[in-house]
């Protein structure tokens, strides 16, 4: 379990593919002393295992079913990544729950600079968009951010100067993939609707009917 709140920028020192995955050996000075091996570690959103802790970072393995859900297989060799080290019991809480099982890959479409922050704007698919609502939270590269407006196929946040400086977001381009998060809270409660309305799926009738509309 993660916080989405980012200790470190790190970067892809090495990457490479290996026998049913590829391995990352990801330099992390800021937080290289708190992970052990088989600690687990937020990259770019992806929850991962140390498989060898390093003075400077870490050594990482990631499976074929990460690299197929994730952007981990195509990020090359000098590419800035967000890290957190997991949660620890009595810590404070000061993101949103985020477990580093990425939904799916966004785009970002649109960087808007307003005042002292800075809007973006990531595509996403109509099953990832289904699991947000505005005000709501969302986890993009591993950066627990809230949702400020949905519309036909994009969502857009609001980025603050700290967290701008202080993440890899400020390395993104118009065109970049994003690793998606939605929030756990929303993928329940669709889960649990979507169970109540049986094989006739959602519709406004139903969502009357249950109080929901």
């Amino acid at each position: 379990m993660f916080t989405g709140l980012i200790r470190e920028v790190g970067r892809i020192e090495t990457a490479r593919a290996t026998e049913g995955g590829r391995e990352l050996i990801v330099r992390g000075p800021g937080i290289a002393s708190e992970l052990s091996e088989g600690a687990s570690v937020s990259v770019n959103g992806v929850c991962l295992t140390v498989t060898q802790p390093r003075s400077e970072g870490f050594a990482a393995f990631v499976g074929a079913e990460t690299l197929a859900r994730t952007t981990l297989g195509r990020l090359p060799q000098g590419t800035a990544v967000n890290l957190e080290p997991s949660l620890r019991a009595g810590a404070e809480m000061g993101g949103h729950m985020v477990q580093g099982h990425v939904d799916g890959v966004g785009k970002l479409t649109r960087v808007v600079p307003e005042a002292e922050t800075i809007r973006l704007a990531f595509q996403a698919g109509a099953e990832l968009r289904a699991e947000m609502v505005a005000q709501g939270s969302v986890a993009v590269d591993g950066v627990s951010l809230t949702i400020t407006h949905l519309d036909d196929d994009e969502f857009w946040v609001a980025v603050i100067p700290f967290t701008w400086q202080n993440t890899n977001l400020r390395g993104l381009r118009p065109g970049a993939e994003v690793n998606l998060e939605t929030d756990i809270i929303a993928k329940y409660v669709r889960r649990f609707v979507q169970a109540q309305a049986g094989p006739k799926g959602l519709s406004e009738e139903f969502l009357r009917e249950h109080g929901y509309l």
